[in-house]
């Protein structure tokens, strides 16, 4: 993985056999980031990602192997309990034609992944709200 700042943005390759997650929060805890919004597109050959039932409070998880690009990896980082958290989604395609996404909770490159983080001066950390069961912005 590669990044370059500029002010308040960065733009970051992540590389084959790299997982996403993992090289984004390596560059959040690097750059001191606490509130940023991403975008991503590139390449993953293999994926998990999941939905979350909120009748059920019940998350159920897919995986997904073969070639895909991804149609869409947006998301947020900010903090939980004043420490690194981060909150994505995405949409990847196959041969097919055939999207499938979710919450992400893992991808593994498969040849370049091309992300720009746009760093929000502020900071919103997040709780844990029993009403929906999932951990939710929180504004003081």
């Amino acid at each position: 993985m590669q990044y370059k700042r500029f002010d308040n943005n960065i733009i970051a390759r992540i590389d084959k056999g790299e997982e996403i997650l993992e090289q984004l929060k390596n560059i959040a805890i690097k750059e001191d980031i606490k509130l940023a919004s991403i975008s991503a597109l590139g390449a993953i050959g293999w994926f998990e990602a999941g939905v979350y039932d909120t009748d059920k409070k019940q998350y159920y998880k897919n995986s997904f192997e073969g070639t895909f690009e991804i149609v869409s990896l947006t998301g947020t980082i900010n903090t939980m309990d004043g420490q690194y958290y981060s909150h994505l989604h995405i949409s990847a395609g196959g041969k097919d034609g055939k999207v499938f996404g979710g919450h992400l909770n893992k991808a593994i490159v498969s040849a370049t992944c091309e992300m720009v983080i746009n760093i929000i001066n502020g900071r919103v950390d997040r709780f844990y709200d029993d009403k929906t069961g999932l951990n939710l912005f929180k504004f003081d």
